[in-house]
């Protein structure tokens, strides 16, 4: 890598010199919710030893007998441990926190055994590398070495080629996903509670428009304006999956929920399809174990694999219908589902492109609570270039998210009591489909 060293070299020195003053501030985000462990300080509180590194440049190149090694370029050293995994095939490289800040293009380019890598927090006080393989390979070295002459702190991850059953024998299973902490919902409020969920987030970018731009950064800014929104109005009391950019497996986004006792779940994201850039427009889909149209399958397959792209095991969702009483509760809950979903399209009909079939059925992974009411909402084709300029648009989110909170609203208005205050911990709650009884809520 002599001919490429220099240039990098007098970055790297620029770098590290703005990083020890924006450190405290990039890495000073404060998280709440499920993604902050109990008594975890903000970033920006901690020690300066404590706080986060933080990766500034990385490259690819060869190394002997076709090899290939990952240098990251961080602003101190960290320690780290890699495997690899197989289907697919990738090398896993586990980081204490670290604030990538890292060119849009890092990790795109094809190089030797590197197929593309993608990074990014993955749990709380953890980060992940994930390199995805061209071929079996296995994890020959990694180590951290400070360059004097700049005082640059490389890690470097060395890839040898391997053959199939020696890399399979060396792959570890995926980790298992991570059991959510859901603060437990305030018995004294009765306003109806909404799980607000921005898809993908941390190591998993989602699908990647042509100028860079990440779905799961566009779906974060779009939920956040949603929860402003139904926070501004007051009759409704909302809770995010994710309130930062960080991982959370797909069946814990499900549990979050569940245990929060919500009334309603709305996941947000965008789709991409690269072969069709004429296809645009928003959908929402519904839960179901048959989807609407192969385009639907398709979809709800490539996002049921996230977990699995992002080296954790999908674990396990709800169990199967057991009795008469939870099928009941299912098709009681769909059809609050299909309730709810028929009411937003009315909504952003009237703001939004819509899709040529703009109500779906699909199994995605995230709608399969039995209790509590589902939707997810593909807000537009990250491959359209008119989709991502209204995406990109604060003018256009504004009144889209301002169409989302009203039908958030309608579709609980019509059961909420004439007095809210009136209405006691024990009553009956407001939404959700497991009210199956003698005198049920009407849909």
């Amino acid at each position: 890598m002599p001919t490429r060293a220099r240039p990098i070299r007098l970055l790297v020195r620029a770098a590290l010199v703005v990083a020890a003053f924006l450190l405290p501030a990039v890495a000073g985000a404060t998280p709440s919710g499920p993604e902050r462990a109990a008594g975890e300080r903000p970033a920006a509180d901690r020690p300066a030893a404590e706080r986060p590194a933080v990766a500034i440049a990385a490259e690819t190149g060869a190394i002997p007998e076709g090899g290939t090694r990952l240098t990251v370029v961080l602003s101190r050293p960290v320690e780290a441990r890699a495997f690899v995994m197989e289907r697919p095939d990738r090398a896993i490289v586990d980081l204490p926190e670290v604030n990538f800040q890292l060119p849009p293009e890092a990790g795109r380019k094809r190089d030797g055994l590197v197929a593309s890598y993608r990074y990014g927090l993955f749990a709380p006080g953890r980060s992940r590398i994930v390199i995805d393989l061209a071929q079996a390979a296995t994890v020959a070295r990694v180590a951290t070495s400070t360059r004097p002459r700049d005082g640059a702190v490389l890690l470097t991850i060395d890839l040898a080629r391997s053959d199939r059953e020696a890399f399979r024998r060396a792959a570890q299973a995926p980790e298992p996903a991570r059991a959510a902490e859901v603060p437990a919902r305030e018995g004294g409020d009765p306003r109806p509670l909404v799980i607000v969920d921005a898809g993908h987030g941390g190591i998993d970018p989602g699908a990647i428009a042509g100028n860079g731009v990440y779905e799961k950064d566009i779906v974060f800014g779009v939920a956040q304006g949603l929860v402003q929104r139904l926070e501004a109005g007051g009759r409704i009391r909302v809770q995010m999956t994710r309130d930062r950019d960080v991982f959370v497996p797909l069946n814990e986004r499900v549990r979050i929920a569940r245990d929060a006792r919500a009334d309603l779940f709305v996941s947000i994201h965008a789709d991409s399809i690269s072969a069709a850039p004429q296809v645009r427009g928003a959908t929402i889909y519904t839960g179901s174990e048959k989807a609407t149209d192969a385009e639907s399958a398709r979809l709800a397959d490539r996002e049921n694999k996230a977990d699995a792209a992002a080296g954790a095991d999908q674990g396990d969702g709800p169990g199967d219908v057991a009795d008469i009483l939870q099928e009941l509760t299912l098709r009681e809950t769909r059809g609050f589902s299909a309730r709810f979903a028929k009411g937003l399209l009315t909504r952003l009909s009237g703001a939004m492109e819509m899709s040529v079939k703009p109500h779906r059925e699909a199994g995605f992974r995230v709608l399969r609570s039995p209790d509590v009411p589902s939707v997810l909402v593909e807000l537009g084709y990250l491959s359209s270039k008119r989709d991502l300029d209204l995406l990109l648009s604060d003018e256009w989110r504004a009144n889209v998210t301002g169409q989302m909170a009203g039908a958030i609203e309608a579709f609980f208005a019509g059961r909420l009591p004439a007095t809210v205050t009136a209405r006691g911990a024990d009553a009956p709650r407001i939404g959700r489909a497991a009210q199956i009884g003698p005198a049920p809520v009407s849909p």
